[in-house]
């Protein structure tokens, strides 16, 4: 009677573990990839889709109305052998180099600043936003009047090393417009580190006060090394974004004067929609993406990025 009972309790707690609702047994395998359907498409449709067309324009003829005829590597050699493509590129890491240079420091020390609770601070905060609220275009207008060397700031002021012609000059003209650059996008870099010192925790300063550390000790040893990751981050957007600058150089400079601010989207603008040889241009666009991923993998890799552990973890 007994080995009845326990076979027949055994039957009912198999029957009942096998009729387990679908949604409990499906609670450890994570969310479904469909989720990143939608973000996939957009990825496939706008991102490697053009790419895809634009490296098989690189082996072809085109001027952007007549039938397309395939060129094989001419483009490329064509590309590669003009000295312009070498001029363009140098000037492109130079920007990149240079707007590093001059944004990272600036940042750092805006979202330090604003990080703090009073409220005159975050006046400023707002403040020095506003320059990534304005388009670029307004911004290059702007500041093409401001240093007109015969009616802008300079002028009005009598103040005569601002009426100098600073985006007439050729040795002068691609370091005004780094900074420019830089006071555009500088209040979003802030903004990141802004964020990035507000998850410090407040216990780390509060023993190195105990301790007897300074500001300065502070900053240098608590500060910076927890906005590692955010530094990390925005200098991957820094450097890749500068392969995209186009519209305030153009519009500030148009790549002149002569060819001293031509960096290597204004090139590849001039080629394809001057010149008409959209095979030249898709070359030059190539080279941009190859030089973007290279640049945005590289730092992932060799900063050690993706092995970092949360700045959170054990505070």
């Amino acid at each position: 009677m007994s080995t009845t009972v326990h076979a027949s309790a055994s039957a009912e707690q198999s029957v009942d573990a096998g009729s387990a609702p679908p949604t409990q047994r499906k609670l450890h395998k994570g969310p479904s990839l469909w989720y990143a359907a939608p973000a996939l498409t957009m990825f496939f449709t706008f991102a490697l889709v053009p790419l895809v067309v634009v490296f098989g324009l690189s082996f072809t003829n085109w001027d952007g109305i007549s039938e397309i005829t395939f060129a094989g590597f001419d483009n490329w050699i064509s590309a590669l052998s003009d000295p312009q493509t070498w001029e363009s590129l140098r000037l492109t890491l130079l920007v990149m180099a240079l707007s590093w240079v001059i944004q990272t420091p600036i940042a750092i020390l805006l979202g330090v600043f604003t990080s703090g609770k009073q409220k005159y601070r975050a006046v400023f905060a707002v403040l020095y936003f506003v320059p990534l609220l304005i388009s670029a275009a307004a911004i290059a207008i702007s500041w093409k009047a401001l240093l007109d060397p015969n009616f802008g700031f300079g002028a009005s002021t009598g103040i005569p090393w601002l009426s100098y012609n600073w985006l007439g000059d050729p040795n002068t003209a691609i370091y005004v417009v780094i900074v420019v650059i830089a006071w555009q996008f500088v209040p979003f870099h802030a903004l990141l580190y802004q964020g990035g010192v507000q998850q410090i925790p407040a216990t780390i300063y509060e023993a190195a006060t105990i301790d007897g550390a300074g500001r300065m000790q502070q900053f240098f040893n608590i500060t910076l090394p927890q906005l590692r990751n955010t530094i990390i981050t925005s200098t991957t957007l820094m450097l890749v974004g500068s392969l995209t600058y186009f519209d305030i150089v153009f519009v500030l400079t148009a790549g002149g004067p002569g060819t001293s601010t031509r960096i290597l989207p204004l090139e590849m603008y001039f080629e394809g929609f001057q010149s008409y040889n959209m095979g030249v241009a898709s070359v030059l666009a190539m080279i941009l993406v190859v030089l973007g991923l290279a640049l945005s993998l590289g730092l992932t890799r060799f900063s050690g990025f993706t092995k970092m552990s949360s700045d959170l973890e054990g505070a």
